[in-house]
């Protein structure tokens, strides 16, 4: 229709810039997919800050035309929208997957040279959706919106969210919830579940086109490397202990640690049952999906060792030509994880309690800490508030005997490496946030979305913006849920 040749007109006015390399890789990796139309799309939150660090304008662009962009109806010039292949370990069971209500749409490289994956979520069937409708639900979407966008205002890796619009259909699920699509943004899509898909097909040309591939598009200092493979392992290792040091740094639990939700260059990926820690108890767990505990916040550095150990057997063929001797250096990278991440973790811990150098007992000071909040149930984030002087409500454990002795040995251990008080508050408030996506929150803003009213929401991502800030009136979004008999639960919203 001539109105639709005016609207594509109207988006490619934004600067696009696509240059699709992953839709040129062999037909096992991916499928052509467009996204499957919707009836009357409605844009119902578009990121401007992110849009800018794009370089993407839509400033001039009308409204009618960004909702039929970001639900996939029409799409830009240059666009190449293809649905990829993975394979994902779900609960420790190997499954062949893919993209089963996504569509990556393509890359768009910025001013800068960065490479970005557009992709739609909750697009529509695709190859891959075996029983499901490809479609999502406005909640989950908005949920993948706030905490992602909070995850990167906190300093943590994370793919981000760039649009959601409400698709004017209903998906069912327990019930009929307003379908709506998601646009994230991801330095790319590749996770080590690509790596298992590939070398569970058997072609060792495909696995080598894959590994080629990442080096080039995410890991170009290593292409001079002696062993490219093993220090493709190293690397990637490095990044997801960062990564994963940081989520036990903020009490973030992913909730779905599969390998298909394990990026290869170390974002948070994929925030279904994802929440946030009120109650420091290193056994907490939030997916309703997640019987076992596999997934608690405690498990979450074993759990990336197990992954980690998955995506090592993927690339054996390529670490040495001798199985044997390429098993042995694999499992030695591995098994060098425990010391890495705990000496990452303990200087992460030293950060957060303002000390400086080491000490013999610091790990001693930093379990007494986290044991004492465990036994008396107290708040993760608000600890650390308190022991930076941040005023939020008043609360009487603080007064607690065996925390002032506690409280008496840090500040002990302050005074050593010529530390100041200057010094260290300015180090923790570096690394402690003084906002959190509160779940009960986060909820309040998903009812009210839910229900048509986006004032909630957009206070809420207001107050995200700055976590590390002391704003005015924040005090209702520092508090923990109110107790409660029925615990909290995320669900994943497929």
């Amino acid at each position: 229709a001539a109105s639709d040749v005016y609207k594509r007109q109207d988006i490619d006015k934004a600067g696009w810039s696509f240059d699709n390399t992953y839709a040129k890789l062999p037909n096992d990796f991916l499928v052509k997919q467009a996204p499957i139309p919707v009836k009357s799309p409605e844009l119902i939150i578009l990121n401007k800050s992110l849009s800018k660090n794009l370089n993407l304008d839509f400033t001039n662009i009308k409204e009618e035309s960004l909702s039929q962009l970001f639900s996939g109806n029409l799409l830009p010039a240059g666009s190449n929208s293809i649905a990829q292949a993975y394979a994902g370990h779900q609960f420790g069971h190997f499954t062949m997957l893919g993209d089963g209500r996504a569509v990556l749409m393509g890359e768009h490289v910025s001013k800068n040279g960065d490479r970005h994956d557009i992709q739609f979520k909750g697009s529509g069937k695709t190859p891959f959706s075996r029983s499901g409708d490809g479609r999502a639900a406005l909640g989950p979407m908005l949920r993948e919106y706030i905490i992602s966008e909070a995850m990167h205002e906190l300093g943590v890796p994370t793919t981000r969210s760039l649009a959601v619009v409400k698709t004017g259909e209903n998906v069912i699920r327990e019930t009929h919830l307003p379908g709506a699509i998601l646009t994230r943004i991801a330095a790319s899509h590749i996770r080590v579940g690509t790596f298992q898909y590939i070398a569970a097909t058997q072609k060792e040309q495909n696995l080598k086109v894959l590994f080629d591939y990442v080096i080039n598009r995410h890991y170009p200092n290593i292409k001079n490397s002696k062993n490219q493979a093993l220090d493709l392992l190293k690397t990637i290792m490095n990044v997801q202990i960062n990564l994963v040091i940081d989520w036990m740094r903020i009490g973030f639990i992913h909730g779905v640690m599969n390998t298909d939700n394990v990026s290869i260059c170390g974002e948070t990926i994929d925030y279904g049952p994802c929440a946030f820690m009120d109650a420091y108890n290193p056994d907490t767990v939030f997916s309703s999906i997640d019987q076992q505990a596999r997934y608690s916040f405690s498990n979450q550095p074993k759990i990336i060792k197990w992954n980690l150990a998955r995506f090592a057997e993927c690339i054996i063929t390529l670490i040495d030509d001798n199985k044997d001797k390429a098993i042995e250096i694999a499992t030695e990278a591995i098994n060098s994880f425990e010391k890495i991440y705990e000496e990452k973790w303990l200087n992460m811990m030293r950060d957060k309690l303002g000390l400086f150098g080491e000490d013999i007992n610091d790990q001693i000071l930093i379990m007494e800490l986290l044991t004492w909040m465990h036994k008396n149930k107290v708040d993760y984030t608000n600890t650390f508030c308190f022991l930076m002087n941040e005023k939020f409500y008043d609360n009487e454990i603080y007064k607690d005997a065996n925390f002032l002795i506690w409280k008496e040995k840090w500040e002990d251990r302050l005074k050593l490496n010529n530390n100041s008080q200057e010094k260290y508050l300015k180090l923790m408030h570096s690394v402690n946030p003084i906002i959190i996506p509160r779940n009960h929150k986060v909820e309040e803003a998903l009812t009210a979305a839910n229900n048509g009213d986006l004032e909630v929401m957009n206070k809420l991502l207001a107050v995200l913006k700055k976590p590390y800030e002391s704003q005015n009136s924040i005090i209702d979004f520092q508090s923990p849920a109110p107790s409660s008999d029925k615990a909290y639960q995320t669900f994943c919203g497929t």
